[in-house]
């Protein structure tokens, strides 16, 4: 049981180095449009091409990297023997590590 667990956990931060993608360009629309809109953020200046190449191209990369991402762990939270409320969160943070790790570090 350790054994897999470990295996989950090593899985999930490998797992977080490629939705360094898909965060950054979720943080990217969503400080230009909504939270801009909001008056939380102050839009990018050259940012003038619309939502829509945003989410044309943003879309299928956050689309496919939450199936694999689901699809893996599903199979992974089979094998071990950890409940799903211990599992599912503890492997969401395991994915964010690296992209929290970039952030804490300054890039």
């Amino acid at each position: 049981m350790r054994k897999r667990s470990l295996t989950a956990a090593a899985v999930n931060l490998l797992l977080g180095v490629p939705a360094i993608v898909p965060l950054f360009l979720l943080w990217y629309f969503a400080s230009n449009w909504p939270l801009a809109a909001m008056g939380w953020t102050e839009r990018e200046p050259t940012e003038n091409d619309g939502v829509l190449p945003w989410v044309l191209f943003a879309g299928p990369v956050v689309t496919v990297f939450a199936l694999v991402w689901s699809l893996v762990n599903v199979r992974l939270w089979r094998r071990t023997a950890l409940a799903a409320r211990a599992y599912w969160p503890g492997s969401v943070v395991l994915t964010l590590a690296p992209t929290l790790a970039l952030i804490v570090n300054g890039l």
